[in-house]
């Protein structure tokens, strides 16, 4: 299983803080896809380019590799002043 978790503005335009889905996806971009799927609330949310993701706590790239026990969080970019 790979978990995913999603943070702030995310999480509110999504309505969930995490969630499980099956290890399978090649990469960071796949997953991104396959949640997009879900409805048209999620791929709007998920287009959104400036969009970070990180796995295992280290930011990632679309082109990161997933493995089963992976963690990918999804968040806006951080601020600050």
């Amino acid at each position: 299983m790979i978990k995913v978790v999603f943070f702030a503005r995310v999480r509110e335009q999504l309505g969930e803080d995490a969630l499980s889905v099956q290890a399978g996806f090649a990469d960071v971009n796949a997953l991104r896809e396959h949640l997009a799927g879900r409805d048209a609330n999620w791929a709007r949310v998920l287009a959104d380019n400036s969009l970070l993701v990180a796995v295992n706590h280290e930011v990632a790239t679309p082109g990161t590799a997933l493995k089963d026990g992976d963690e990918v969080a999804f968040f806006p970019p951080v601020t600050g002043g």
